[in-house]
């Protein structure tokens, strides 16, 4: 995996982590939260598809393109 695919998977992952942070706190995440006692299913697949997306993103600056 090249560095520039690496850098773009860092990218994309923080912005996935945000639209899930920004996800969980909207209103119909807080009402399904004080019902449900869990956020909705979009924060939750944004926010574990941009954790992976960073850590994959990092493994490809780290290990380099050969």
């Amino acid at each position: 995996m090249g560095k520039i695919i690496g850098l773009a998977l860092i990218v994309a992952g923080a912005i996935l982590l945000y639209f899930g942070y920004e996800a969980s706190q909207s209103a119909a995440s807080e009402v399904s939260q004080a019902v449900t006692g869990e956020p909705t299913d979009n924060s939750i697949w944004f926010l574990v598809g941009g954790a992976i997306a960073v850590v994959v993103g990092l493994y490809g600056l780290v290990r380099g393109g050969k």
